[in-house]
């Protein structure tokens, strides 16, 4: 039986950013897209934001998980608790409004962004008004995001 290697290594700098979800933001897909390393379960991106840009509180109907590279930042849950977090910091946000969270940027801040999902429909974020709790989405938005179709939220006819 012959079996063939399917390692992968790859570097950042092969993959320039772009704007991520806000104008202070640069994002780098690195693995689980197409096109980078395609992968079945899990999607990996490097996000970098400059000093004093700030994500509104938004949630994602998946878990996300960052891992802080360098750099400093306030985090604030959907009740307004602050965590401040530096290099080695994980924040893990589960799926659901319960998960919401926002950003404030002290200095540059660079950190991995994880996903358990390759779909692009499912990585969206959905922002938060701070006094009604009401959630939306800019139509904006859910084109930059690939998701104008969320048929990935509804099963499959058979």
């Amino acid at each position: 039986m012959e079996v063939k290697s399917t390692l992968r290594v790859i570097h950042q700098s092969d993959y320039p950013g772009k704007r991520g979800v806000i104008d202070q933001q640069s994002y780098q897909r690195l693995v689980g897209w197409p096109g980078v390393v395609d992968t079945e379960r899990v999607r990996i991106g490097r996000a970098t934001y400059k000093p004093g840009a700030y994500e509104q509180l938004h949630w994602h109907p998946i878990e996300a998980c960052y891992y802080v590279i360098s750099g400093t930042a306030t985090v604030r849950n959907f009740e307004g608790q602050e965590f401040e977090v530096s290099a080695g910091s994980m924040i893990y946000a589960p799926p659901g409004i319960a998960g919401a969270h926002e950003w404030e940027v002290h200095e540059y801040l660079e950190l991995l962004d994880i996903r358990a999902t390759t779909d692009t429909t499912r990585k969206i974020q959905f922002t938060v008004d701070k006094e009604t709790k009401r959630s939306y989405i800019e139509l904006e938005d859910l084109a930059y995001r690939e998701a104008l179709s969320l048929k990935s939220f509804y099963p499959a006819d058979d």
